[in-house]
């Protein structure tokens, strides 16, 4: 048996001794390599792999069609946008992925970039750097409790974002297609639709993982939406975001800030972003889930998926997506 982990070289960890001794704990014989994509050597290594671990690999057709031997995927990650579903299919390659693993840091995250653009701390960093001890240099704005936030997905981490803000003193709305009225109640949050959300938000965060009903949902129709030029934040999904639209309304000001963990690129070329060296927005390298606690859960998660797929015993996996 023979398991291949690989990721861009820019999103590979640094160290995978965990994951590899969970494999070896449940396949002790199995033999364990670590490629990065893009390696002369990757397209050989997963030629002769049983099974691979990746968060970040685009999985397509011309990827697996130089994966014969190929059974199993595990994602590194709760979400798996990257992935040709209807490919894995054709190939008979099961999916696995990991349920729920950082909803706290990923609620943490999204509320930190929340405080920080509310209180412009970006701003007078920046000033400070420049020798300006100044607070006027930036608007005074109204303290946090005084605020709408409006929450785009409201699932575990949604609701625990819901929980964090809440004891801040905010109110809080949540859009979400597939949650009722009476379980949002018992969140005492309120359940709106997308046009009212948008127009009493003074705070947006995004939430959503990336279907294709999604795709670009905040795009410019809905920006122009936005009455009160809110902070918007998106620890969701780059694909959820128009970025031209996005970059329109920052600079017309129809949102006043913006905080983004998550580009469309999920490899972005830095160079070319057009969204660095603005005071008012932050942007983090798709950082929310990252925490010693949640690294060691990914990585004991998924490896065991693996295993437990390739030991021919899926119910024990955390999640399957595809057999």
């Amino acid at each position: 048996m023979r398991v291949l982990i690989s990721d861009y070289k820019e999103q590979m960890e640094a160290d995978y001794s965990l994951t590899i001794h969970k494999l070896k704990e449940l396949l002790p014989d199995c033999e364990v390599v670590v490629e990065p994509y893009g390696t002369k050597t990757f397209f050989a290594e997963l030629e002769r792999a049983d099974g691979m671990i990746t968060a970040f690999l685009p999985v397509e057709e011309a990827l697996l069609l130089k994966a014969p031997k190929l059974k199993c995927i595990s994602q590194n990650s709760a979400g798996y946008s990257n992935v040709d579903l209807k490919a894995m299919e054709k190939h008979s390659v099961a999916l696995c992925h990991i349920r729920e693993y950082c909803t706290r840091e990923v609620a943490e995250h999204a509320i930190s970039l929340m405080l920080a653009l509310n209180h412009n701390l970006k701003k007078y960093d920046e000033s400070v750097q420049r020798n300006v001890w100044s607070y006027q240099i930036a608007p005074a704005e109204r303290t946090i409790n005084h605020k709408t936030l409006a929450i785009f997905g409201f699932g575990k981490i949604g609701r625990q974002t819901a929980s964090l803000a809440q004891a801040l003193g905010m109110q809080v709305l949540a859009v979400d297609p597939y949650v009722s009225k009476e379980d949002a109640a018992q969140c005492k949050v309120v359940l709106c639709d997308n046009e009212e959300a948008l127009k009493k938000a003074d705070i947006i965060i995004n939430h959503m993982a990336l279907t294709e009903e999604n795709y670009h949902y905040f795009n410019h129709e809905n920006f122009i939406k936005m009455q009160n030029h809110p902070i918007f934040i998106n620890v969701g999904r780059g694909g959820c975001v128009e970025e031209d639209a996005l970059l329109e309304a920052l600079e017309q000001g129809q949102i006043s800030a913006a905080g983004l963990d998550v580009l469309e690129e999920e490899n972005p070329d830095l160079s070319k972003c057009r969204l660095k060296n603005r005071d008012n927005v932050i942007l983090t390298p798709h950082a929310a889930f990252y925490s010693k606690d949640s690294i060691e859960s990914l990585h004991k998660i998924s490896a065991s998926n693996l295993a437990w797929y390739l030991l021919g015993k899926p119910e024990n996996c955390d999640e399957i997506v595809k057999r």
